[in-house]
């Protein structure tokens, strides 16, 4: 069941228009700061939202004049949403029976659902009594069990602790491999987005920015914000040869060979810092001012305003070495073979 969809909403001081598809079978997520309009979206695709303008269609049908019960897709929220006081069988069993399944029948239908995502041993379990990744699960089933056409998450794993989310993620990702129709996810984690997604898109203010697999989009980033997501330095200007111009006029030697408007890329690792400048005068080195230092995996992530703001990681050694510390200055250096250009 394919998507394809239009989606204009206007809410007082935002507004949220874009294009969406989904493919059977394909996992689409939904990334982008908060505010950006995700909820929006699933909100809107399941009717809890009116369209001001726009259509939904899936496998050729227009859902937008359908009320919510009518459009036959799944959703799993955030918190879960479980009935308190009904068993994990019959939140289950909740969905076919709003259908007007018949009763023995609908249970019949949760408990094999239960089973499939591994809690047949917890179906007379109230809501209180199952773990967060328990709870998800029921809700996961709960959501096929209506054998949805679209199934729709929203961040279905954020209320899970790192080791349960961990687990969890590796069954959801089982699960959505095996649905037939369109899954759209939204997310804030971008590593649940490359786990769990064929396709990200990226949203921000309400518009599309940048649609693509986990690889173009990590290689290529387009925002300030999508360079975040996957840690790297981006900047735009103006390419001639290998050489990059930014607004400012502060310019870039990369490793390609370009021509006009480009982004500029590198990781922060690329970034060398030293406290004096280098010996060689590499091609691109400047001097920078610390603002601030922060725990980054291993590392520690500086954060330098300058000619050229940038973020470099260093070895904690390193780091006290240095002295790293806001307000230190020293010189920061990236070489050219490190710097991709590609084209705006």
């Amino acid at each position: 069941m394919s998507l394809r969809a239009r989606l204009s909403v206007r809410r007082e001081g935002f507004g949220l228009d874009i294009a969406l598809t989904a493919e059977p079978g394909e996992v689409v997520a939904l990334l982008g700061p908060n505010g950006a309009g995700k909820t929006t979206t699933l909100r809107a695709l399941a009717g809890l939202l009116r369209l001001d303008d726009g259509h939904i269609t899936l496998d050729g049908v227009r859902l937008d004049p359908l009320a919510p019960e009518q459009r036959r897709i799944g959703v799993v929220f955030q918190d879960y949403l479980l009935f308190p006081h009904l068993s994990a069988l019959d939140n289950v069993a909740f969905g076919p029976r709003c259908r007007h399944v018949p009763k023995a029948e609908a249970r019949r239908t949760a408990q094999e659902w239960l089973t499939r995502v591994g809690l047949a041993d917890h179906v007379r379990k109230k809501p209180r009594q199952l773990s967060g990744g328990q709870a998800q699960r029921v809700a996961l089933a709960r959501a096929l069990a209506t054998e949805p056409r679209m199934l729709l998450l929203d961040e279905p794993l954020a209320a899970l602790d790192a080791r349960t989310r961990l687990d969890t993620r590796a069954q959801l990702r089982g699960h959505l491999a095996a649905f037939p129709g369109a899954t759209i996810l939204v997310t804030h984690d971008p590593l649940d987005a490359l786990m769990l997604a064929d396709r990200l898109v990226i949203i921000e203010d309400g518009r599309v920015v940048q649609t693509g697999d986990a690889a173009t989009i990590t290689a290529q980033p387009r925002t300030d914000y999508v360079a975040r997501l996957v840690g790297l330095n981006l900047y735009r200007g103006r390419a001639e040869g290998a050489t990059v111009t930014l607004p400012d006029g502060f310019a870039l030697v990369t490793a390609g060979d370009e021509q006009g408007e480009v982004f500029v890329a590198f990781p922060p690792s690329a970034v060398a810092l030293f406290a004096t400048r280098p010996d060689g005068s590499p091609r691109n080195s400047w001097p920078a001012t610390v603002t601030t230092v922060s725990r980054h995996g291993d590392a520690l992530r500086i954060e330098l305003t300058g000619p050229l703001p940038v973020a470099a990681d260093v070895t904690p050694a390193a780091a006290v070495h240095l002295g790293l510390e806001p307000g230190r200055e020293v010189w920061a250096t990236v070489k050219a073979t490190e710097v991709r250009a590609y084209r705006a």
